[in-house]
């Protein structure tokens, strides 16, 4: 474990995160996944009891245990991250940027992250 410090800064940044992920569950624009993965990374470095607990949630865990187990996106969470991350790049092109460049710039982030989503299997391997 890390020293107390570190600990309280990861189990906030966890909730911060769980927080987030379940805005996400609401808001069609937000995704949900990504959040609580990178809260079960923070809880597994600082609080073994909440990890257990987001990992074995009946909503939220099956999600976590897939991709735990077996780098698994399912089909509808793959699409809907994709199509969020479309529209980000149609509206930051349309709305906010003053120049290409950042429309550029951001298509080639989320262009990197839309192909190691699509990447990933869908269904567990039989």
């Amino acid at each position: 474990m890390p020293c107390a410090a570190v600990r309280y800064g990861l189990l906030a940044f966890g909730w911060l995160n769980v927080g987030l992920g379940v805005l996400g569950a609401f808001l069609p624009v937000m995704p949900t996944t990504i959040f609580f993965i990178v809260a079960l990374w923070a809880f597994s470095r600082s609080s073994l009891r909440f990890h257990g607990w987001l990992y074995s949630h009946p909503r939220f865990g099956p999600p976590l245990q897939a991709w735990h187990k077996h780098r698994v996106i399912a089909l509808p969470a793959k699409l809907l991250a994709v199509a969020m991350m479309a529209a980000s790049v149609v509206y930051v092109s349309v709305y906010v940027a003053e120049s290409w460049l950042l429309p550029a710039g951001l298509s080639l982030m989320l262009g990197a992250v839309a192909a190691y989503i699509l990447t990933r299997p869908h269904r567990i391997a039989s």
